[in-house]
């Protein structure tokens, strides 16, 4: 190793180290001993421009172990990113651009948001299936213009996650070759060694799996560290894991120790750090300008790969114009906003139809419409209605294909689908029943954070799932996701109230969208509208300018509530029903329309949803009332199962006489 590497490496921990110091907080841990092979990565393997940093074709990297975050500003700030020292000081500090796990849209240069552990590596498989994807579509002889890696760095805890486990496995199974794991295994997690919980041989898992798997021996050594790389990136039929053996805390007093994980190294040890390494300076985020010069050297050496690709992008798009045109098409956030306007994609046939089979025909209707349309379900597409007919199935035979299958991984099959809107140039859905929506909960979260226009197709949505019982009868899950900030739950009632639910996912720029669909069939209800893309409206008007009470459902329950109207009619009760299909949206109204909807005078109110009523109190009021579930459901035919649990016309009638 040259001594300006040594240098340049050093730079990486000393910068890290301060800036836990700084904030006296953190994980100064993992980049001590990550930071060798960090270099060794960003230096002289990884293609990237500083100076555009959202490059199309860039190698990606993502940090899984989010925790060491310091090691990915060090690295942003030394290779020219925009970072400057004055934001290292600042980390985790309010405002700054240096919180505390990497955050995507915050911080340029970050790929992804990570800190729950594994999400990355999930995440990083999904943009290489993205990259794969791209390249079969856009790639001819000559012109590899999508042909970049992804890398993922992530320890021992990573590898503990049961995420990890779900995406390796299909990423081995799909052979994406292109994506690199980088296993900083220091044997160390916060409770002191791995052994106590975790003694497996993760490379034999990683073989299991069908990787090529590699080992470097001393963390250190970069010249290993390189040859492992290039021999990671020459095979091409199978992703790589490169075990980097390496010790937590590297260079510290606590070099090996539980203590350095997550707690700052303290001034003394600080110290004694920088004395090791023969650091010329005590001062804080001191970095000697010969480090910097060779910093920029490598980032201007780095840019020349954009450079080349410009001009081959060029030549690409005069002799393949047609396809110049459709990478653009493809890339642009928005190709489905003409289609609020197109009378073929909102036309459906009058006839009772589940909602899970209108979001099918939706979906096929859209493959056409918007060429980057890809997706998939969790081993469930015949009963989600998420697979798109002609398009083929993507596989490591054929990567050209657009519908996924995600295998029985809905945890992995989420954070898949964020690496997939993460990459650039998709819109991306992914599949699953609803009561599943526990298991991708976490990664939608996620998705929010992040700002991600990911469409979750969950189906199945209530008691409506009948015979298969409590196991698969969702009740909570409706309040869990609209409990989450920046995420639109949408519940159709009809074909019109699902094409609206469908326009606005695709059309989403900034908010992932759960479209939550029935089992059952339901009718077309004469006033459904667009105006459901105002999450609610009047279905169904009462006669007087003033209702005696307002009748409020989603999903299939507003029926209910249109009859419930009718037979109350007949008694000389005036009541409005009103269409909430989406709780989210109608949020985001002006007052002034909330109040023309459900007027504060009509203090009489009813809810109708067979689900949890966590959420609707807001609206029914001190006055009003709920007809939901008030536990779990049962093992019966549907039918007998919404008569068994109050959903009836006669139950939603009473409902009302009790509060007017």
């Amino acid at each position: 190793m040259s001594n300006i590497d040594t240098m340049s490496v050093n730079a990486i921990r000393v910068l890290s180290a301060d800036g836990v110091q700084k904030a006296n907080s953190g994980h100064p841990g993992l980049p001590l001993g990550a930071a060798a092979m960090a270099y060794e990565l960003w230096a002289k393997h990884m293609k990237h421009n500083p100076a555009n940093p959202k490059w199309d074709n860039r190698d990606r990297f993502v940090l899984s172990g989010g925790h060491g975050s310091m090691l990915l500003y060090s690295l942003l700030h030394l290779f020219g990113y925009g970072l400057t020292t004055q934001d290292l000081s600042q980390f985790r500090q309010e405002n700054s651009l240096t919180p505390g796990h990497p955050e995507y849209g915050h911080t340029i240069g970050v790929e992804a948001t990570t800190g729950p552990l594994g999400a990355g590596m999930a995440m990083a498989v999904g943009m290489a299936m993205g990259e794969a994807h791209l390249a079969a579509k856009f790639n001819k002889e000559g012109y590899n213009v999508v042909d970049h890696y992804t890398f993922a760095l992530g320890g021992d805890g990573c590898m503990m996650e049961g995420i990890t486990s779900e995406s390796m496995s299909l990423a081995g199974s799909l052979g994406l070759g292109k994506l690199i794991v980088l296993y900083d295994s220091n044997k160390i997690t916060i409770e002191g060694s791995t052994d106590i919980a975790f003694t497996e041989d993760v490379r034999k898992r990683f073989d299991a799996y069908g990787f090529q798997t590699l080992v470097v021996e001393d963390g250190n050594n970069l010249e290993e560290i390189g040859i492992a790389i290039e021999a990671a990136k020459a095979d091409l039929s199978r992703p790589s894991m490169i075990t980097v053996n390496t010790k937590i805390g590297h260079g510290s007093p606590r070099e090996g120790m539980a203590s350095a994980h997550g707690e700052p190294l303290g001034v003394d040890n600080i110290k004694a750090l920088k004395e090791k390494l023969g650091w010329p300076s005590h001062d804080d985020f001191f970095v000697p300008d010969e480090v910097y010069a060779n910093y920029k050297a490598l980032a201007t050496e780095s840019a020349k790969a954009e450079a080349a690709w410009n001009d081959m992008f060029a030549s690409y798009s005069n002799e393949y114009p047609e396809l110049k045109a459709l990478w653009d098409l493809q890339h642009d956030v928005n190709i489905a906003k003409d289609l609020l306007n197109n009378e073929d994609f909102w036309a459906f046939a009058d006839k009772p139809e589940a909602t899970r089979n209108l979001s099918g025909v939706i979906i096929n209707r859209l493959k056409n419409l918007l060429p980057n349309l890809i997706g998939g379900a969790a081993d469930l597409a015949p009963s989600t209605k998420t697979y798109m007919s002609d398009m083929g199935d993507f596989s490591k035979s054929n990567y050209a294909g657009r519908n996924l299958h995600f295998g029985v991984r809905e945890l992995a099959m989420a954070g898949i689908g964020n690496g997939l809107a993460l990459h650039g140039g998709l819109r991306a859905y992914v599949s699953t029943f609803f009561v599943f929506s526990d298991y991708v909960k976490p990664m939608a979260r996620l998705s929010s954070l992040m700002g991600l226009p990911l469409t979750f197709v969950l189906t199945h949505d209530s008691i409506g799932v009948g015979e298969d019982g409590p196991t698969h009868e969702p009740i909570e899950q409706l309040a869990m996701l609209r409990a989450m900030p920046n995420f639109t739950v949408f519940r159709p009632a009809d074909a019109t109230e699902c094409i609206a639910a469908w326009y606005y996912a695709v059309t989403s720029t900034t908010t992932p969208t759960a479209l939550v669909l029935t089992r059952q069939n339901l009718p077309q209800l004469p006033g459904s509208s667009k105006e459901a893309l105002k999450g609610g409206y009047i279905i169904s008007a009462s006669k007087k300018a003033v209702p005696d009470a307002i009748i409020m459902a989603s999903g299939s329950e507003v029926e209910l509530g249109v009859n419930a109207q009718a037979e109350l009619a007949k008694e000389g009760v005036d009541v409005s029903v009103v269409s909430i299909p989406s709780m989210d949206l109608y949020e985001a109204q002006s007052d002034e329309y909330k109040e023309s909807i459900m007027p504060k005078s009509v203090r009489a109110r009813v809810a109708v949803e067979a689900a949890a009523d966590f959420g609707w109190g807001k609206y029914v009021g001190l006055d009003g009332t709920t007809v939901t579930m008030k536990g779990f459901g049962a093992s019966a035919p549907a039918g007998i199962l919404f008569k068994k649990f109050g959903f009836t016309t006669e139950n939603v009638v009473k409902a009302v006489k009790s509060v007017l």
